[in-house]
């Protein structure tokens, strides 16, 4: 797109910002609000770039599609979980080996570090998935995934850096020990704000 062809300045668009990308789109509420309409929005964003993302031999495996949204606490509550106020706990999905021993072992080692770090464990999910529309390619390096909710009563920049902590910690450990599949292991996020959604998919996938 040309500077002529660019839409004229109005709200809080801006012509400078303008820049090309590999496949990136952002739909908000401009006051932070909460709301299924804008996921659903954002779903139809990431339909509109099935042009922008790469498939493999099998045309059934991406390179990769994802989806970062704001932590929806109401949605955990109304499937039972108790929580702590919104600040005060955090979230995120665990990228698992399928080899349940390896799993295992990435789960003590995690669960030992949030002990270290004085965080304290809500629980976990089991994540519901569908795996029968990706590729072989995707489905060889499938991992297992489960939901982790963790909390703790402290300001919520401090357990931000906490679980920001964490979750390097244990990326770092696991990567230098013997587990034989430790590259499964994998945390997208862990935040009290955002939640991500990823895996080797396509647009139309996810």
């Amino acid at each position: 797109m040309n500077k002529k062809e660019r839409p004229a300045q109005q709200g809080l668009y801006r012509q400078e910002f303008e820049h090309e990308n590999c496949g990136i789109g952002f739909v908000a509420h401009i006051k932070g609000k909460k709301s299924h309409s804008i996921i659903r929005q954002g779903l139809e964003v990431l339909e509109n770039m099935t042009h922008r993302g790469a498939e493999g031999a099998d045309k059934k495996t991406g390179d990769g599609a994802g989806l970062l949204m704001q932590v929806p606490r109401d949605f955990y509550l109304i499937q039972g979980y108790a929580l702590p106020p919104a600040g005060q706990f955090g979230t995120g999905l665990i990228f698992l080996s399928q080899d349940s021993s390896d799993a295992l072992r990435c789960r003590e080692i995690l669960l030992s570090i949030i002990k270290e770090e004085g965080v304290n464990l809500i629980g976990f999910r089991e994540v519901p998935r569908n795996n029968s529309v990706i590729g072989e390619i995707a489905r060889a390096a499938e991992p297992e995934i489960v939901q982790i909710l963790l909390g703790a009563d402290i300001h919520q920049d401090d357990l931000e850096r906490k679980l920001y902590i964490i979750r390097k910690r244990a990326e770092n450990i696991i990567r230098d020990s013997d587990i034989k599949q430790k590259s499964f292991f994998y945390l997208p996020s862990l935040s009290t704000k955002v939640l991500i959604y990823k895996g080797m998919l396509t647009s139309m996938q996810l």
